[in-house]
Parts: structure tokens; C-alpha cells; sequence
């Protein structure tokens, strides 16, 4: 089961000089796919209890495009194990026009993670 969403980063997500976005907001972005992949399989938009690796791969600035994928891995009675990958899919030219951009050839990896989410049994609402 994998869920993805594609965002812009814009200027108001940029939190350090040279329009730098900070890491965290790679973890919003798996947040909301986790969410989304609880909907799917048990109908709850369930709790996120804790990232147990995350890695800072690239940076990404105001103006990328970012995929944020997820993925269930493991379903226990009510965890659920998933993996999460952001990959930067698009970039600004402002060396070109102030409305340039280009589709990466090839995704560029920034961030990684795996973590667990709960669905306690009385909000599981799809049959196993």
C-alpha cells in the first residue's frame, strides 16, 4: 500500500537564508502521507508515535517540486510500520527568467525515513 503527494515549496517555507526550507517540513510532508495511508487501510487517520531513522539527503529550496511516497511495510494488531522518501521532481531558473523551471531529469533523493503509526482497535474500521 503506498500513498504520494506533490507540493511546491514557497517562499513562506523557506526558514534559513538563500531561501532554505528546514528539514522538518520533509517530516510534514510524510506526516500527511501516513495519514493518508491510515485512511486507507483502517479508515482512521490513526497517531504517529515516532520516526526511527530519518536522514537529511539534499537540501530543497523555495521553488522545488517535492514528492513526498510512503509506504505500509508492516501491519500489527494496531501498528503500522512505514517507510517514506521525499524526492525533489522540479527546480526553479531564476538564472533564466524570474518564471523559469525544469522537470529533473532524474528524482534527486532529500530526504529518507521510517517510523510507526497507531490505529487503536476501536477506531479501526475496515475489516482485516
Amino acid at each position: 500500500m503506498t500513498s504520494m503527494i506533490r507540493v511546491r515549496m514557497g517562499a513562506e517555507d523557506a526558514h534559513y537564508g538563500g531561501n532554505l526550507v528546514d528539514g522538518a517540513h520533509m517530516l510534514h510532508l510524510f506526516g500527511d502521507v501516513a495519514t493518508e495511508l491510515l485512511i486507507i487501510s483502517d479508515g482512521d487517520e490513526g497517531l504517529f508515535c515516532a520516526y526511527d531513522n530519518v536522514e537529511f539527503l539534499a537540501p530543497v529550496y523555495a521553488g522545488d517540486f517535492i514528492e513526498a511516497v510512503g509506504e505500509i511495510t508492516h501491519m500489527g494488531n494496531t501498528s503500522r510500520k512505514m517507510v517514506f522518501e521525499a524526492r525533489k521532481v522540479a527546480v526553479p531558473r531564476p538564472d533564466i527568467s524570474d518564471s523559469a523551471a525544469d522537470k529533473l531529469a532524474e528524482p534527486v533523493v532529500v530526504c529518507r525515513a521510517s517510523g510507526t503509526c497507531v490505529v487503536p482497535k476501536d477506531k479501526q474500521r475496515i475489516a482485516r
